[in-house]
């Protein structure tokens, strides 16, 4: 598995990029990943972010956009301002998750 160093952190990583262990994650960690495709989270990002991270241990698999929207109450068309071109991809990068299933 791949390692690759994001901000001062050393993580792994599969071969798109997201991350393989969720325990190495953080909050400064999110942030760098952010800003390596150019979102400055906000306070909605954040709640997005940490509604994944919750759902995730839950439910075991990355949250779709629908499940964000409907159980995290932000409408999908503030996804698409908040993460612009592919916003479950996006979210789940930031969020230190696996992609979700169908994301190409």
């Amino acid at each position: 598995m791949p390692v690759t160093t994001v901000g001062t952190t050393a993580v792994h990583v599969d071969a798109e990029g997201f991350l393989t262990d969720y325990d190495e994650w953080d909050e400064q960690l999110g942030a760098d990943l952010a800003a390596r495709i150019g979102i400055d989270l906000t306070d909605a990002h954040w709640r997005a972010i940490r509604f994944l991270r919750t759902d995730y241990v839950e439910q075991g698999e990355t949250a779709t956009l629908r499940r964000v929207s409907m159980l995290a109450g932000i409408p999908i068309k503030d996804l698409f301002t908040l993460f612009p071109g592919k916003p479950a991809k996006k979210m789940a990068y930031i969020a230190g998750l696996p992609k979700p299933h169908g994301c190409v």
